[in-house]
């Protein structure tokens, strides 16, 4: 196990009393303490690197803990988990919603819960990185030339001019990866449960029924949140509705997608290629089928995993936690505060 403890009193100085337990959860890359400055909160905090598995190894590795810091849905705060961790008072978790987190659960044992804002353009960002990189195989070109493979060239890319972009969610984040399409001369095309006809016109954007965007987009891109209405929405019936040449960009949520339905149309090439940045199981198991699936393109879920947006994370949870330390509430998630972001 790796960890990293160190504590602050308010004055620079080490106290003589016992200091508030905090854990921070899931700092893969061990940033989190050098993107805030977490001094002057008067806590001990222990910085846990590495994922936990299992609710008995999340209790065991925070037991102790009165403050919880959580990097979006890595750790499953359910109802179980939670009554396993009888000193927790305050969770917080980066991004305005999480739905890895029973709020009612955590306000039914007197637990804070408390978010940061979110930004969408980190996402949308990765979301064109791994558009290009599918749809002109930059992976293999990168590794053939490595190689030395002969001939020099051999494989033949396609362009985005003048395809159409389907994209199943026009919010935020859609909207910013519709507008990158446009710039390129593409054309775009949205649904959701939710959407309307004049929310796609005011972006320039065609307003069409689920099945033809299923069957009219040569790439389509998932940038819906995930819910009761949308988990499983793209099934095996729906992408066996897709163009044989299409190719399927997810940056969203795992659920929303079967993955065997997905994993069952990669190997027999009923679409082109995939190319994924969430999974059903995070870290993806090392025997997981995706690991073997032909024409696939798969990152470790680093959409929204950038310098500035961590930064921009820490630095409104540390704002936070000095505002409890306060007796204020900033940014409350759970009906515990009488309000509920999580929709």
């Amino acid at each position: 196990m790796v960890k990293q403890n160190f504590a602050h009193g308010a004055d620079g100085t080490q106290p003589s009393l016992p200091m508030t337990r905090c854990a921070i959860l899931d700092d893969y890359q061990g940033m989190a303490l050098s993107l805030a400055d977490w001094s002057g909160l008067g806590l001990s905090i222990t910085v846990h690197r590495q994922h936990y598995e299992t609710p008995q190894a999340v209790a065991h590795a925070i037991a102790d803990d009165e403050i919880v810091v959580a990097m979006r849905e890595r750790t499953v705060f359910d109802r179980h988990q939670l009554s396993l961790l009888p000193k927790l008072k305050l969770l917080l978790s980066s991004g305005a919603r999480n739905p890895a987190i029973d709020l009612h659960a955590a306000a039914d044992l007197g637990i804070t819960v408390i978010g940061s804002d979110s930004k969408a353009y980190p996402t949308a960002e990765l979301t064109w990185g791994l558009i290009h990189a599918l749809m002109r195989d930059i992976p293999g070109e990168d590794a053939r030339l490595r190689r030395g493979d002969e001939p020099w060239q051999t494989q033949v890319g396609k362009d985005l001019h003048g395809r159409t972009l389907g994209v199943f969610g026009l919010g935020t984040l859609g909207l910013q990866v519709t507008r990158v399409a446009q710039a390129f001369g593409m054309h775009t095309l949205a649904w959701s449960n939710n959407l309307t006809p004049e929310a796609c016109a005011a972006a320039g954007v065609e307003y069409v029924s689920k099945q033809d965007l299923l069957r009219r987009s040569d790439i389509l891109s998932i940038h819906t949140q995930l819910s009761r209405r949308t988990e499983g929405a793209i099934g095996a019936a729906e992408l066996a509705l897709m163009k044989p040449t299409a190719c399927l960009i997810n940056t969203s949520r795992a659920q929303i997608v079967d993955e065997a339905a997905l994993v069952q149309s990669l190997e027999s090439g009923r679409i082109a290629g995939a190319a994924l940045d969430v999974y059903a199981a995070e870290p993806l198991p090392m025997d997981h089928r995706l690991r073997r699936t032909p024409n696939t393109l798969l990152t470790p879920h680093i959409g929204y995993v950038t310098e500035d947006n961590y930064r921009f994370w820490f630095g409104q949870l540390v704002e936070s936690l000095h505002a409890w330390r306060r007796g204020e509430i900033l940014r409350p998630m759970n009906p515990a505060t009488n309000v509920d972001r999580s929709k």
